[in-house]
């Protein structure tokens, strides 16, 4: 019985006179510039300066600023209606020549392209025609004046005169606004003056009218549409070309009844589209409809949006951004790069003196554009890292994992 004693207190003895193997730090300490203790309630890092630099470290403040909310409302770009021109001719013709094609840019007054139309070359004649008898009419005119005050003609015949000479000015005044609506100018209709001035053989004054007829552009932009090939008849109602100055868009969007009430002419609009996530285009409310539509209950929101560089395109989906004036209130918000997750909780990285980085539990509120707000566990003027953030966590985690608690 004595022996089974003594073997077993031998064995007790040799189990506890192990112990445990503690742990050294040191290697983590050298490698990663921390150290490392327990019974800390925040998890706390060490990082030299020059560590800092290296990992991308930058520090900000945490402060209190002006933050609106912005309502984001669906929508779709549209061509700017009022800097887009459908082309078409006044008159009948045949295309003897196009000048342009789809994608050029071209200038107000620019010719698209040419037609030849016998009903243009009527309309010179007549004009022409009226312009001759206008003359005559004018000296049959003034002589029937100096008649009349030497009483060598009556003033019936005077005052039927005048009427005829007040008619022919109409008609005449009349035919050279034709020409003007063809696209002829000033300049041209005095060449075409001139032109038959200079023909002493009436016979061949018949030739003074040209049948070729320039369509040109009415607004300076690119041609977007273009409809007509050489040698096909054309009629007036056809639309040939349509050019719009791309410049800027509509961007039409779709607004609740419940947002109305922080809408107006005077918000700000930015355009957002999912092909640049990081850009924000300029926009201006131009219209707000009077409508809201039945089925849907939204309304039309027209905004003017500069389109920068020509990365926007009509019929793009877009989102607009419209600041709410009516929530703008100082409130203490951070960059949202700022912001870790660790443990299943939100945390930012506080630094203290000697380069110590905390972690700091938060309670977030509303994302702001790039910004969170932060409902508790920051205070004003504190200092936390607003970049590099992910880094620290990083580290963090590496001593977490290997069960020591860092600071």
């Amino acid at each position: 019985m004595k022996k089974y004693i003594i073997l077993l207190s031998i064995l007790i003895l040799a189990y506890c006179g192990g112990g445990e193997k503690k742990t050294s730090s040191t290697s983590l300490e050298q490698d990663h510039e921390v150290q490392a203790e327990e019974g800390h309630e925040h998890q706390e890092l060490h990082l030299s300066p020059e560590k800092q630099r290296e990992w991308g470290i930058e520090v900000g403040t945490a402060t209190m600023e002006n933050i609106v909310s912005k309502i984001t409302l669906p929508g779709i770009l549209t061509l700017n209606q009022n800097k887009t021109a459908h082309i078409s001719s006044f008159v009948q013709g045949k295309v003897v020549s196009l000048s342009c094609d789809l994608g050029d840019r071209v200038a107000k007054g620019q010719v698209l392209l040419t037609i030849i139309s016998p009903e243009f070359a009527q309309a010179q004649a007549d004009f022409l025609r009226a312009r001759a008898k206008l003359n005559l009419s004018r000296k049959e005119y003034e002589r029937a004046k100096m008649l009349l005050k030497e009483k060598a003609i009556e003033e019936k015949e005077y005052l039927r005169r005048e009427a005829e000479h007040e008619t022919l000015s109409t008609e005449y005044g009349a035919l050279g606004s034709t020409l003007h609506s063809y696209g002829i100018n000033h300049n041209q209709i005095d060449e075409l003056i001139k032109k038959c001035e200079s023909m002493v053989d009436e016979e061949y004054k018949c030739e003074i009218a040209n049948p070729n007829l320039g369509i040109i552009s009415p607004i300076s932009g690119i041609i977007i549409f273009r409809d007509t090939i050489v040698g096909e008849h054309i009629e007036p109602n056809k639309i040939l070309f349509t050019v719009s100055n791309l410049s800027t868009l509509w961007a039409v969007l779709d607004a609740y009844e419940r947002d109305l009430p922080f809408i107006n002419k005077q918000s700000k609009v930015f355009i957002k589209s999912l092909l640049y996530p990081e850009k924000e285009f300029v926009g201006k409310i131009a219209y707000i409809s009077d409508l809201i539509d039945e089925k849907l209950r939204t309304i039309k929101i027209r905004v003017e949006v500069k389109n920068e560089n020509s990365l926007l395109k009509p019929n793009m989906y877009i989102q607009g951004l419209i600041e709410n004036k009516a929530t703008s209130k100082e409130l203490l918000s951070i960059p949202d790069e700022a912001i870790q997750n660790l443990n299943g909780e939100k945390i930012v990285f506080v630094l203290g003196e000697k380069n110590v980085f905390a972690t700091r539990h938060v309670e977030l509120g509303k994302k702001v554009g790039k910004k969170r707000i932060i409902a508790s566990g920051l205070k004003i003027g504190e200092k936390i890292v607003i970049k590099g953030a992910f880094n620290l966590k990083a580290e963090l985690s590496k001593a977490i994992f290997g069960d020591v608690h860092v600071h």
